[in-house]
């Protein structure tokens, strides 16, 4: 899958195997993982795994979620995207698409996942032709919960994620008119 979005300050991208250290800082921070439900990862190797699984979610489902990295530098800051779930329910929802992001701490606070986010909702109504997208956050994650309201999309209500054991929040936004 080739996708490439360029906003004001980001360059979205398709994630390689080039992304793995990027991916490992990112993965592997307990910052980031805080409301992940606590599970930074220790080896590469369950980074390069993500990436596999995320190309294999493009060939399958022609999505998935995709590098970001800063124009100006070419550094990768993390990941944003859309994902097509068939694998897992999410209050009482299967076969739904999830826009996600994922950014390395020093980078947060800067508008990069909210610009990032933006580009990718455009995506879904202009390319994949979708009239809804979902989001999901964790009950403690204000950052998200803003990034989320920002973007566009609404909170719906909380619910409980059993095989995980936490307390979710759940959004939706259709496209526009």
């Amino acid at each position: 899958m080739e996708i490439h979005i360029e906003t004001d300050r980001l360059r979205i991208r398709a994630l390689t195997e080039n992304d793995l250290d990027g991916m490992f800082a990112l993965d592997s921070d307990p910052e980031v993982h805080k409301y992940l439900g606590n599970k930074p990862i220790t080896h590469t190797d369950e980074a390069l795994k993500y990436i596999k699984d995320v190309r294999k979610q493009y060939a399958e489902r022609g999505i998935g979620r995709w590098a970001v990295e800063l124009k100006e530098t070419g550094e990768f800051i993390g990941w944003v995207g859309l994902r097509l779930y068939t694998d897992y329910t999410f209050n009482d929802h299967t076969n739904f698409y999830d826009i996600g992001y994922r950014l390395r701490p020093k980078f947060w606070g800067k508008g990069y996942a909210t610009e990032a986010s933006k580009a990718c909702l455009k995506y879904a109504w202009n390319v994949l032709k979708l009239d809804k997208v979902y989001g999901i956050t964790e009950m403690g994650n204000e950052g998200s919960h803003k990034v989320l309201l920002k973007i566009g999309l609404v909170y719906l209500e909380d619910f409980y994620y059993e095989p995980e054991n936490l307390m979710l929040r759940w959004y939706s936004i259709s496209k526009p008119e």
